[in-house]
């Protein structure tokens, strides 16, 4: 049977702060991101089974990435954990903001690697993750591909 993509977008508004660079991003700022995941399989041919041509049901879908991007991502302030931003990390966290300390500087390119690892642990083994993309303005976004890793 053919192998079908299918594509499921979502919303969440994050902020963060790029240390060391030299621009305006070195400010905290936020983004009203949107993501599309794009998974590849092949439609269950079982007729007995309940998601009967369907390569995944995107209800399922939607709660993999859900759990995994956007409740922990939506209306956070993302920092790099080994640079300065920590104090003011901390300071926010002690007043019960919501802070996410990564390992890496919270790019959209760097952003979209951490998700597509998230994302590929949590997929039935039938599934593959093909492709993300991590849109963070109108006119800018970043894109992870399978085939390129």
């Amino acid at each position: 049977m053919s192998k079908i993509r299918i594509t499921k977008q979502f919303s969440f508004e994050t902020g963060h702060a790029l240390y060391g660079y030299d621009g305006k991003c070195k400010n905290v700022h936020g983004h009203s991101y949107k993501l599309s995941v794009t998974v590849i399989g092949t439609p269950i041919s079982d007729k007995d089974n309940v998601k009967y041509g369907m390569v995944i049901d995107f209800g399922d879908l939607k709660k993999i990435v859900k759990n995994e991007i956007v409740d922990v991502f939506d209306h956070a302030t993302v920092f790099n954990k080994n640079t300065p931003h920590i104090e003011l990390a901390k300071e926010l966290a002690d007043r019960d903001h919501s802070v996410l300390l990564v390992d890496y500087q919270p790019t959209s390119e760097m952003m979209v690697i951490d998700f597509a690892e998230k994302i590929k642990k949590q997929l039935p083994s039938h599934i593959s993750l093909f492709s993300l993309r991590l849109q963070e303005t109108d006119s800018s976004f970043a894109e992870w591909f399978a085939s390129d890793n």
